[in-house]
């Protein structure tokens, strides 16, 4: 490689990181997930146990450790903060480029150039990325696993590559459970459907001995988990928050079965209409051919669709469940892109950044301020109700048990126990003070009530704080 196309591509990977990286603690962190998953890791911190997650000391089995693992490997080097939390997805983010890109410079510089500008671009990707969340977890697994698959397809002699694969799948396990399975050899099966053509003995065979690699590269958290907890283990992870996730409404995220296409167009913005385009050459492609260019092009449509079609079915839905398709979706519209003039696609790119770092540092701040309790309570903190137990809200707005982490009261089923489900008998048990958090609808109906004053509240959320009159 010239010395000037390698310092160019560095330049353009260091613009990407900083973009990525920048801004990460500014907000707090966010809804239902973001705290508890950041608190998850913080106890996993504090406790040195890397094996069992727990939220406020209860067993929490909904998702397996890889993302615990980087925020606690951030915690150690960085300190417990929103920045720390987000990190190790920002990073997940960049290398989501990194593998595009990797499988763009078999095509041409040009097709390289754009598929690196446009994974890193789509707000699907950026926006989850700045989440600490497992969706861009799984997202770079399945990405590098297909990303070695199909160099493995176009190379047809680097055995490395199918190595690779299965390693990869085994961190997809620990990314984010079965589906780590389900994605990448569902994947690879379609490809292969959409090709009318059947794997190579190599591919046929790998699969006795890349299978059990795969599940090795996984038991290093399913073994010791399993034989730790056992039963108790299975039943919440597989069977409540894989089948029943999957076959039922439990979890309250119904959508209709056409969800995941308007939501595949959202994550590909701003580059949905070339995302559009590219779906409709698509009827033109040689399919079987054996260029590379085909097999890039059908394999990416087979990446695309499968995360797709699997998770329509499902009976809870939510928008980062499909954020694995979106790598494909990139390359598709970079072999668009590299066929425009380049003023267009580049002043969309940087237009991109600009309004992204500007919503982040101008206007996220009071929107995020009312979607998260960080700010109540370190406003109680200052007016007398430093380190007393907090009683948190149901419903979205978990942030409580992030920011007041050693104090939320929980319940024996490691549910926040709210102020309304706490009797005289355990709030005297515990002091008898106690910082609230209740809907700001309701703030006014205490006003004036004996041993109860309003400190303020964000818009959505109020903060009371209550002392119990002695006996």
């Amino acid at each position: 490689m010239h010395p000037s196309a390698l310092a160019k591509r560095v330049y353009l990977f260091l613009i990407i990181v900083a973009f990525y990286l920048v801004g990460l603690g500014r907000l707090p962190l966010l809804g239902p997930d973001e705290p508890r998953y950041a608190q998850v890791a913080r106890e996993m911190f504090l406790t040195g146990d890397l094996i069992t997650p727990t939220l406020g000391g209860h067993t929490w089995f909904e998702k397996p450790a890889l993302l615990y693992w980087l925020m606690v490997a951030a915690f150690k080097v960085f300190g417990v903060s929103e920045w720390s939390a987000r990190v190790g997805p920002a990073i997940c983010g960049v290398l989501t480029v990194a593998a595009v890109a990797f499988v763009g410079r078999k095509i041409d510089k040009g097709f390289e150039f754009w598929a690196t500008v446009v994974t890193a671009t789509c707000l699907g990707l950026v926006v989850f990325s700045r989440a600490a969340s497992f969706d861009v977890v799984i997202t770079v697994t399945t990405t590098w696993s297909l990303a070695c698959f199909l160099l493995h397809e176009i190379t047809q002699k680097n055995k490395s590559f199918l190595i690779l694969f299965y390693c990869f799948v085994g961190l997809s396990l620990l990314a984010k459970g079965l589906v780590g399975i389900v994605i990448p050899f569902g994947v690879v099966g379609v490809y292969y459907f959409l090709r009318r053509t059947w794997p190579k003995r190599s591919v046929w065979f790998s699969l006795f001995w890349g299978v059990p690699l795969a599940v090795a590269v996984s038991a290093i958290w399913y073994g010791p988990v399993i034989a730790k907890h056992g039963s108790t283990f299975i039943d919440d992870f597989f069977v409540q928050h894989h089948f029943a996730r999957y076959v039922s409404n439990k979890y309250h995220h119904p959508q209709p079965v056409y969800f995941y296409l308007i939501i595949i167009l959202m994550l590909t913005l701003p580059w949905t209409t070339y995302f559009i385009e590219a779906l409709v050459k698509a009827r033109r492609w040689t399919w079987r051919a054996s260029d590379n260019l085909s097999i890039v092009r059908v394999f990416a449509i087979a990446w695309l669709l499968l995360p797709i079609v699997f998770f329509s079915f499902s009976a809870s839905k939510l928008p980062g469940y499909v954020l694995p398709s979106l790598p494909a979706a990139a390359l598709l519209i970079a072999d668009v892109v590299r066929f425009k003039k380049p003023a267009v696609p580049i002043s969309i790119a940087c237009a991109t950044v600009l309004l992204v770092l500007v919503a982040l540092f101008w206007y996220a701040g009071p929107i995020a301020a009312r979607e998260s309790v960080r700010d109540l309570l370190r406003l109680g903190d200052r007016r007398g109700y430093a380190n007393v137990p907090v009683l948190a809200r149901g419903g979205d707005d978990r942030s409580a048990e992030f920011y007041a982490y050693d104090r939320v009261v929980y319940d024996a089923h490691g549910e926040p126990v709210t102020f309304d489900k706490i009797s005289m008998d355990e709030a005297r048990a515990r002091g008898g003070k106690f910082l609230v958090l209740i809907p700001v609808e309701y703030a006014e109906t205490f006003r004036g009530t004996p041993g109860i004053e309003i400190l303020g509240d964000n818009g959505r959320t109020a903060i009371l704080g209550w002392t119990l009159k002695r006996d």
